[in-house]
């Protein structure tokens, strides 16, 4: 058999299409899209043509969308950015966010004046939106920066009211939506936030090129320095294959959007179905409302096996690609943060499985089988 691959939130494998689009771009046109000749002006047009597409698909304007080498570029620019640009002395956050972010803040909070408040949540990650009501009443105009989909639970955060809640209150609202962009229809003038990010190859694009989306009339500092490429803002010489083909893909991820949800929502409802036939104790990490939770994600906790650190290692001699989670391994404090954060017993071993449309009903089975025979 094939190897089967779950791991689609860490990255997914490319379209074709993507590919293809993306080839013209390493040699035909290979000119300078900052250079004022022939050769750079037919790239700049592509180079816009992409940004168009990009801002066509999340309802913006072609000149809120900038490209970058990764969404953690992303984070970093928007967070360091709008704390140099407003003065920042409070940001709200939380503390499920990926480490893009929470490094940043880290990082952040030792160097600036300033103070980072963490929303509470449940044992489940669930965030306590009357805690973050009252932190946004108590700092007004603070910079909050709440991710849309938990990378590692699936839980999926509310950013609509979360952005409503800090437009009442003067707040800058930044959301990590790597997990989500692709795979649901964000629609940034419905969202009403300030900012926010994405990777290409969380969609089926190429890997070295994110996006980020920023509202309109935001006067923020640039973050890196150099050039005067992407408006100003972000300088260095624009990637253009990969924008090429972030812009392709997410276009294509659009045309099969409804559908696809469709289709690996079944597959996450069935792995579901069969894990809790097959073994016994078997428990879900994050929220357990569908709905609420990433259609294409999966955080399973199993019970305690010995020799739990080889699971891994056993599944990948059979051929499946899944990632791991534990809270904690022998006593040290490394693995997951996120399930540390809910206070997840050390002894269940966790694991992450996470779907595409490239993914099948019997490869769910294979995957099942495997696994019940270890316990």
């Amino acid at each position: 058999m094939n190897t089967i691959y779950f791991d689609n939130a860490a990255t997914s494998p490319m379209y074709p299409e993507v590919l293809e689009a993306m080839m013209p771009y390493f040699q035909d046109f290979f000119g300078n899209p900052s250079s004022t000749h022939k050769k750079g002006r037919e790239v700049k047009a592509k180079l816009e043509q992409a940004r168009k597409e990009v801002a066509r698909c999340l309802n913006a304007t072609a000149s809120e969308i900038f490209f970058t080498s990764c969404a953690t570029e992303a984070n970093n620019t928007i967070l360091k950015s709008v704390v140099k640009s407003y003065g920042t002395k409070h940001i709200i956050s939380s503390s499920l966010e990926h480490h893009a972010v929470l490094y940043t803040l880290h990082y952040l909070e030792a160097i600036e004046d300033l103070t980072v408040h963490y929303v509470k949540h449940d044992s489940k990650g669930v965030l306590d939106l009357e805690h973050l009501k009252e932190l946004l009443e108590k700092f007004p105009n603070a910079l909050v920066t709440i991710m849309h989909g938990n990378n590692e639970i699936g839980n999926l955060n509310p950013i609509k009211e979360i952005a409503e809640l800090c437009q009442k209150s003067g707040a800058f609202f930044h959301s990590d939506t790597v997990q989500t962009i692709g795979h649901y229809a964000l629609d940034v003038q419905e969202l009403g936030l300030n900012a926010l990010v994405g990777s290409a190859h969380k969609f089926h694009g190429p890997k070295g090129v994110g996006v980020l989306y920023l509202k309109a009339g935001s006067k923020l500092h640039s973050f890196i320095h150099g050039g005067a490429q992407e408006r100003g803002f972000r300088a260095g010489t624009e990637n253009i294959a990969g924008i090429i083909g972030l812009s392709e893909a997410l276009s294509l991820t659009y045309q099969s959007l409804d559908k696809d949800k469709e289709y690996i929502s079944s597959l996450k409802a069935y792995l579901i179905e069969q894990l809790r036939l097959e073994i016994e104790g078997v428990e879900f990490n994050g929220s357990e409302v569908f709905e609420e939770s990433l259609y294409s994600l999966i955080n399973i906790s199993l019970p305690p096996l010995r020799n739990s650190g080889m699971l891994l290692f056993n599944l990948d001699l059979n051929n499946i690609s899944v990632s791991s989670g534990s809270a904690c391994s022998s006593g040290a404090q490394i693995g997951s943060h996120v399930l540390q954060a809910l206070e997840v017993v050390a002894e269940r071993p966790s694991i992450r499985c996470s779907f595409s449309k490239f993914n099948t009903k019997e490869e769910i089975d294979f995957f099942v089988k495997k696994l019940a025979s270890l316990y």
